[in-house]
């Protein structure tokens, strides 16, 4: 059996968040919202982590990545 709860949140918010979720479930929604934050914090991430590394840092990682596997894949 699934349990609930009840998240206080202002007015407006509210307002806001059931024009954008529809007939959807509110569950379903916040957790698609959540999972869509989460990919866009990882591909910022990514993104802010390339512009660091040059080219030579991106084949050595590529290099070492590409290794690791060999070395460690299934027998």
């Amino acid at each position: 059996m699934t349990k609930y709860s009840t998240i206080s949140i202002p007015i407006d918010t509210r307002k806001l968040l059931e024009k954008a979720k529809g007939e959807e479930e509110w569950g379903e929604f916040i957790l698609k919202l959540f999972t869509e934050a989460q990919r866009l914090r990882g591909k910022k991430s990514f993104e802010e982590l390339t512009e660091t590394l040059t080219e030579e840092d991106l084949k050595a990682i590529t290099e070492s990545s590409k290794e690791l596997r060999e070395r460690f894949a299934f027998r």
